[in-house]
């Protein structure tokens, strides 16, 4: 027996020891990977190099290794801390200027001053992805645009309405938007104009009677934007009809003005002249509006609009983004509508216990970990996001506390080692 062997031991402990203290110690450090001592036996060459001493000289610590195993995933209040379930790490940069990337899977990120995502517990690490728009390239880091969206002019309306046969031709005429029995039927939409104002514009249908055998009915339209019903522009005024509707005997529109309904010939027009009379102050309509009435019908059933869609629509502002599944950032707006804002990306590697260890769990990729794969997150073997979550350390502190006393047992049991062979040598120098 000899002091070499029993040194190695308590080396050995001593850094297993270390290990189990620094996994104890970031048992709560979001997205760790706890590490592990791993040993291994030395033997010496025999001096005629015909084989191993028989006896060992001992143990070494040739690694520690990171176990990137999946570590539980908790729920979170701020919308931007993002949990990775499966494979991948987040990549991040240093600063602006410094974009060599980093990778991790700690997710606290918050918004800079500047809108751009970081993450404070990594030494301000810039969260790296594709910018809106983007579907792949190079990763830069992600800014939030907090800008509005402008206002869309309305340019069409597409409207789907039921008319009911039973109704008699109005008693009243000429048409009179302020007189009920002019009109049969009337329904509203919003529109808006260059600027985004909005506008209430009422659509009213006037039936004839019958005629022909078999028999069709035409329908007459007209509209009103706001307060102004749209007429010739003359003094006094004469309402305008914005065209008619003519339906056959089985309920179905068959014309659009008098003529067969075609793929160049299915729509009423609001010219821009009409919509200029309406237009308010610094605002414009640059294009007619065109009103689709595709798929209405007249049967003997109360009207109803049965469907309603027009494409204008207000400015909006920012009001709140979330981080979806497969890392779209999506925006959403005061008027109803949602942007892409960026994608949050993945990084793979083929051997993640060959990344280097930088601290504020960050890694530095190295020719043992391979290539950097860059994916979008649900695809391949990219594993998905999860918001308002973060990923606990997979550090297991039962599991730990025994590993503890276990090498606390196998640093006594050296050091025993240690104390036989001074004992025998005492003896062998006290021998006369």
């Amino acid at each position: 027996m000899g002091f070499q062997q029993g040194l190695s031991g308590l080396n050995g402990a001593a850094k297993s020891l270390d290990v189990i203290g620094n996994n104890v110690a970031n048992a709560s450090t979001v997205g760790f990977k706890q590490s592990q001592a791993q040993f291994a036996d030395m033997y010496a060459n025999s001096m005629n190099r015909s084989g191993n001493s028989p006896v060992g000289i001992g143990v070494s610590v040739p690694a520690v290794a990171q176990q990137f195993t999946q570590g539980n995933i908790s729920s979170s209040n701020n919308p931007l801390d993002i949990a990775i379930n499966g494979d991948g790490f987040f990549q991040l940069s240093a600063s602006l200027t410094n974009k060599s990337p980093m990778y991790g899977r700690n997710g606290q990120f918050q918004l800079d001053k500047s809108g751009y995502i970081v993450n404070p517990s990594m030494n301000g690490a810039y969260l790296m992805g594709w910018a809106a728009g983007a579907q792949g390239g190079d990763p830069v880091p992600l800014q939030i645009d907090t800008s509005s969206i402008p206002a869309t002019p309305t340019t069409t309306i597409s409207t789907k309405v039921n008319l009911d046969s039973r109704l008699s031709v109005p008693t009243t005429t000429p048409f009179n938007a302020a007189d009920p029995t002019s009109y049969n039927s009337s329904t509203g939409v919003d529109l808006y104009d260059s600027l985004g104002n909005p506008y209430s514009m009422q659509t009213y249908y006037v039936k004839a009677a019958p005629t022909g055998t078999p028999p069709t009915t035409t329908w007459t339209v007209y509209a009103k934007i706001d307060n102004t019903t749209l007429n010739n522009g003359a003094t006094p005024a004469v309402p305008v009809a914005l065209g008619t509707m003519t339906f056959d005997s089985t309920g179905t529109m068959t014309q659009i003005n008098g003529a067969a309904i075609s793929p160049t010939n299915n729509t009423l027009t609001i010219s821009t002249a009409q919509l200029a009379t309406v237009a308010k102050a610094g605002g414009v309509f640059a294009a007619p509006i065109n009103i689709s009435y595709s798929g209405s019908t007249q049967t003997g059933s109360a009207f109803v609009n049965l469907a309603q869609v027009q494409n204008g629509m207000p400015p909006g502002s920012l009001s709140s983004f979330s981080v979806d599944k497969d890392g779209s950032i999506i925006g959403s707006y005061s008027n109803q509508q949602t942007k892409n804002l960026g994608t949050v990306v993945l990084v793979n590697f083929a051997n993640p216990n060959g990344l280097q260890p930088l601290g504020n769990n960050l890694y530095q990729a190295s020719s043992a970990a391979g290539s950097p794969l860059v994916g979008k997150p649900t695809t391949g073997t990219f594993g998905t996001l999860q918001a308002r979550a973060k990923e606990d350390s997979n550090v297991d502190l039962t599991a730990e506390l025994v590993n503890m006393i276990v090498a606390q047992r196998v640093y006594q049991a050296n050091s025993q080692t240690i104390k036989v062979q001074d004992t025998v040598l005492q003896t062998l120098v006290s021998l006369r």
